[in-house]
């Protein structure tokens, strides 16, 4: 009987320490902004990951990119998966400027999959208007994501070109299944503000760095 005191206070502190916790892991922002959403395991983040954001917030007009840094992804191999603290460290370093902001949200609320990620932000933050960001490398991939389809009925999305991966992205499955709901590229910075699906193809910037090249054998990171 004496510990039940105890106990009716654990669940309040809790819930109270989730929030202060959630608080913390979604970046400042207010109603009306236009937030692109770039997720991945940075590992190790480069400058790749800056350029595609860089040239999102420009040619979708967005006011913020956040890159979710994610604790490991479902469709691969994570034995090599540096710490999620240290990710996040060289994350901000890579990122330096003050429109990308890092978040490590779903080591907190304990998603594993985009989709229930995006719900999650969604139902938080309702009256922010997010885009998903992807290179097309992912694009080409896409019909393999948990719940893919319902990725694109919830946000709109912008695939970054990454040459010579074109042809194989726009020909994937994932993107035939969407072509009648792709925008002319012309359109693209009213992306944020149409209903999905909807989805632009961005050409014009050309990088080659990816996180594998910038591993060694062992794991360990390459100069960032």
């Amino acid at each position: 009987m004496v510990e039940l005191p105890e106990q009716a206070e654990a669940g309040p502190t809790a819930a109270a320490a989730m929030r202060l916790a959630i608080r913390q892991a979604l970046p400042p922002h207010s109603d009306g902004m236009r937030i692109g959403l770039l997720g991945g395991s940075f590992n190790p983040p480069h400058q790749a990951h800056r350029a595609i954001s860089l040239f999102a917030l420009k040619r979708l007009q967005l006011d913020r990119v956040w890159w979710l840094v994610t604790p490991g992804n479902p469709l691969k191999d994570n034995g090599g998966l540096h710490a999620l603290a240290e990710r996040a460290a060289a994350a901000r370093k890579v990122a330096a400027d003050p429109r990308i902001e890092i978040s490590c949200l779903e080591s907190v609320i304990g998603t594993r999959y985009t989709a229930d990620t995006i719900d999650y932000l969604r139902r938080r933050a309702s009256r922010l208007r997010f885009v998903w960001i992807m290179g097309a490398d992912n694009l080409a991939q896409f019909h393999r994501w948990q719940k893919w389809q319902h990725i694109a009925a919830q946000v709109p999305m912008a695939v970054v070109d990454r040459p010579p991966r074109s042809f194989r992205a726009l020909n994937a499955p994932a993107a035939r299944a969407l072509a009648r709901y792709r925008l002319p590229e012309a359109d693209a910075g009213r992306l944020a503000d149409r209903a999905a699906p909807a989805w632009v193809y961005l050409t014009g910037l050309k990088l080659s760095l990816s996180s594998t090249g910038l591993r060694n054998p062992d794991g360990s990171w390459k100069s960032i």
